[in-house]
């Protein structure tokens, strides 16, 4: 019996050692499976992402001009070309604005019979084509506007959900070089399913289209969006007033960890110019804009710049540090009621550093080296941005007194 006993227990542990083992290989199959099948997404994301880098778009935030701000749906062809004319007389072309964005309200509001979106007869007669050669022989880019819904905001033209290939084939044909994809009328399907779809049209056009993701920041696109597109809005709609511009930028800041060349964070388009702030909040604007590594694209009339916003829009050194090849984000680093510090590295050891005394009274704001990454002891040459003046050799800290909403911009270069 005891043989039996210990001859139906060896069976019981082989048995059991043949069970493990089964399961053990089911266990190893499935797990298999689900990386393969981790690997094709990754593969996917990757492939997109690389060919989003590829394209050569965005390696730098884009610069150029938009019409929403300013114009809204008050606008046609003539003004587009004006425009155009206007970024290479005024001499913005030459600082690195680049693109003629067309928004809403440029399309009839149906397609035609074989599902076509249509410029507007009565304000683009000559049609979307004619418009971007024109723009194109300025030797500047032209970009449009669709939304990732069945309408746009307006309500006035088609979205694209549901048409992204024929759109993107459309847009392509025409010789698009920049789309600003909208959020409105999207039937409540998350964004991560909407604008891959339009992502991955445009990328099998096989024209390089710079693809501006506006989904206003609902659903925490720097975190998912830059294997889908060249920058995405953190931020719903800017209005030119001071409390929306500083909430922009705040807002904006959460995330400056995701930016980077290929993809940038984007806090809505520039409002300097369109005389709701004074010119100190604006040249704030403009100066935090450049340091976060945002996209500027100019919001107002530029037919018609009065000298101090054309001094704002033409400063090459702000323009500069916004353009930087390194490509990293600055941001907030000290904040005591109002008084701040944003700071940002630069290429070659430099440091951007934004002095911005946002409170209601005149106050002296200091950076100190531990505030913006330099080491104690460094010797620093400071150059004033906006004065185009230089105080050598810098130690310790960097201060001043600031007006109230005014800022200092500075590019600190180690000795």
């Amino acid at each position: 019996m005891a043989l039996q006993y210990s001859s139906i227990g060896g069976r019981s542990c082989r048995l059991s050692m043949v069970i493990g083992f089964a399961l053990c290989l089911l266990l190893l199959l499935s797990n298999a499976r689900t990386s393969s099948a981790t690997r094709v997404l990754m593969s996917k994301e990757h492939l997109l992402r690389r060919n989003l880098l590829d394209n050569g778009l965005g390696n730098t935030p884009p610069m150029g001009w938009n019409s929403w701000n300013h114009f809204g749906c008050n606008i046609d062809e003539d003004l587009i070309r004006e425009t155009a004319d206007a970024m290479v007389s005024t001499g913005l072309a030459a600082l690195g604005y680049q693109y003629v964005n067309i928004d809403d309200c440029w399309a009839e509001l149906d397609r035609d019979s074989q599902g076509n979106l249509v410029a507007k007869a009565s304000t683009f007669p000559s049609g979307i084509q004619a418009l971007a050669d024109y723009v194109h022989g300025k030797g500047l880019k032209l970009g449009l506007y669709s939304d990732a819904g069945n309408l746009t905001c307006s309500k006035k033209m088609p979205g694209s959900l549901g048409h992204e290939d024929q759109d993107a084939k459309t847009f392509a044909s025409w010789g698009v070089d920049y789309l600003k994809y909208d959020n409105c009328n999207n039937n409540d399907i998350s964004p991560k399913e909407r604008y891959p779809q339009m992502s991955e049209a445009l990328l099998n056009t096989g024209r390089p289209i710079f693809f501006s993701l506006c989904e206003w920041g609902q659903e925490d696109p720097a975190i998912w969006a830059k294997s889908v597109g060249n920058s995405w809005r953190t931020t719903g709609d800017i209005k030119d007033n001071w409390n929306s511009m500083t909430s922009r930028a705040d807002q904006n800041d959460m995330w400056a960890s995701y930016a980077g060349p290929g993809g940038w964070n984007d806090p809505d388009m520039l409002e300097v110019g369109n005389g709701g702030m004074t010119t100190e909040e604006y040249r704030a604007h403009f100066s935090i804009w450049a340091l976060a590594k945002a996209p500027l694209l100019i919001g107002c009339d530029i037919r018609a710049l009065d000298a101090t916003t054309q001094e704002l829009l033409n400063n090459t050194e702000v323009i500069a540090v916004n353009q930087d090849k390194l490509g990293v984000q600055g941001r907030k680093v000290k904040s005591n009621d109002g008084l701040e510090v944003w700071a940002g590295p630069l290429s070659d050891n430099k440091v951007a550093v934004i002095l911005w005394n946002r409170s209601s009274s005149t106050a002296t704001i200091t950076a100190s080296w531990s505030d913006i990454g330099l080491e104690s002891g460094t010797s620093v040459d400071a150059r004033d941005l906006w004065a185009h003046s230089t105080q050598s050799s810098v130690t310790e800290e960097i201060s001043a007194q600031l007006d109230s909403h005014a800022c200092k911009m500075y590019v600190l270069t180690p000795n």
